[in-house]
């Protein structure tokens, strides 16, 4: 199961899916300048991330410890957004028609959802 995690912990593990196997430092150094937490904070949150098995330790460099991400971009955007549909009774409604009328879903959103649909409704037929 994807573990559960913080907007913070999301952060760094998008840092390490862009850069791949990194170290602390190149993690912190990944993270957006205006806001770029302390190397030991990122340190930290990198060891829950480890305790929570979202990343594991994949070599020693010198003192520096390598870590790779161990949960996929998509299982942890999946399992944020089925968080944040839980707040809607698990229901996509109330968020779809948030998107459309706030103009960020289009036509071609739609489009693609039905074609995704579509085949997900093939692959279900015997």
């Amino acid at each position: 199961m994807t573990p559960k995690l913080t907007r913070p912990e999301l952060q760094i593990m998008e840092a390490l899916l862009t850069l791949g196997p990194s170290s602390v430092r190149e993690i912190q150094e990944a993270l957006p300048s205006a806001s770029r937490p302390a190397y030991t904070t990122v340190q930290t949150m990198v060891y829950r991330l480890e305790a929570k098995r979202a990343v594991r330790r994949v070599k020693k460099v010198g003192n520096a410890h390598v870590f790779e991400a161990q949960v996929s971009r998509a299982k942890a955007h999946r399992r944020l957004i089925d968080e944040f549909l839980s707040f809607f009774g698990g229901q996509p409604q109330p968020v779809v028609a948030h998107l459309i009328d706030a103009g960020k879903l289009t036509l071609d959103d739609v489009h693609e959802a039905e074609r995704t649909l579509r085949k997900l409704a093939k692959k279900d037929r015997p």
